[in-house]
């Protein structure tokens, strides 16, 4: 956050959080209802090294009175988090964006379990890059073109870009037999929320997503019991696990998918399996300067 009351530290900006109305005595009593994982005595500990703040930077104590309200601003911390071994590699970069080639298993932000370990944290405590945002979304098992905005003053007109589908997006897929392929191949359908939380699911009605695929190649069959093909796919909507769903949908899951069709036990620290999903490509005007940029991802996905 801009102008939060704490700095980056090693790459992480400190997080903050509104004081909703309650009946809580001091704010060390709200903390461990609302953060049950974080025992008192830890929050006790952030506070005596002056990392619990409000929003002028004036640290709390563990006897200061709750007050909703107003923000608390902190630091996430993670005891025991899993290291990524795969590196990114930076594509491009100017006084304005960013461009990184993703690895797999890599989540683009602090989430659930990971904090030091993603793509964001990483690129500004190497680089030294503490305005650097995520202009578009990509899931940690996706690997490929990662689009960032280096400067908060031109961030919103890239922003805009991707809201009005100014951008082209190309991925690749290793998926079966889509027996009643015939070019060119659109599939649409509504993609709603779904059970568990995490994946998303189709229904009835208005379609709201849409994606274009192509059969390229058939691939070695040696490693897999049915024919592997490589697609190439165009989401010209962005729908969160689009494409995941629709390959599901059409019979030809994408090759070690864990969510889609049916959410297998999580892997937990298994890295073996990559989703076979990747970002090929990006290409748009860019905003500023009218010139055409694109942006390919040098990985391979492979059986």
């Amino acid at each position: 956050m801009h102008n939060a009351p704490l700095p980056i530290r090693d790459g992480v900006a400190p997080s903050y959080l509104w004081l909703q109305k309650g009946n809580w005595k001091t704010l060390l009593e709200f903390l461990t209802q609302r953060f049950p994982d974080v025992s008192a005595a830890t929050w006790q500990d952030r506070m005596l090294r002056g990392e619990v703040v409000d929003d002028g930077g004036t640290p709390y104590s563990a006897d200061s009175p709750y007050r909703w309200g107003g923000r608390i601003f902190y630091y996430r911390e993670i005891d025991a988090e899993t290291p990524i071994p795969f590196e990114e590699h930076i594509l491009f970069q100017d006084q304005h964006i960013l461009v990184v080639d993703k690895p797999h298993f890599l989540p683009v932000i602090p989430t659930g379990r990971f904090l030091h370990e993603t793509l964001l944290v990483r690129l500004k405590r190497k680089h030294n890059l503490p305005d650097l945002s995520p202009i578009h979304r990509l899931d940690r098992e996706t690997a490929g073109v990662m689009i960032f905005s280096l400067n908060i003053a031109s961030r919103g007109a890239y922003q805009f870009l991707f809201q009005q589908r100014g951008v082209t997006k190309q991925y690749e897929a290793l998926a079966g037999d889509l027996a009643d392929y015939q070019a060119p191949f659109i599939y649409r359908s509504r993609m709603v929320e779904g059970t568990p939380f995490f994946r998303m699911q189709e229904q009835a009605g208005t379609p709201n997503s849409e994606t274009h695929i192509e059969r390229l190649e058939l691939l070695s069959q040696t490693a897999h019991p049915n024919a592997i093909y490589r697609y190439r796919l165009h989401p010209v909507t962005g729908r969160k696990h689009q494409l995941r769903v629709h390959l599901s949908a059409l019979g030809i899951p994408i090759l070690n998918d864990d969510f889609y069709p049916v959410a297998l036990p999580c892997k937990a620290d298994d890295m073996t399996r990559p989703l076979k999903l990747l970002a090929r490509s990006i290409q748009f005007i860019d905003p500023l300067s009218g010139q055409e940029r694109y942006f390919e991802s040098a990985r391979q996905l492979d059986c």
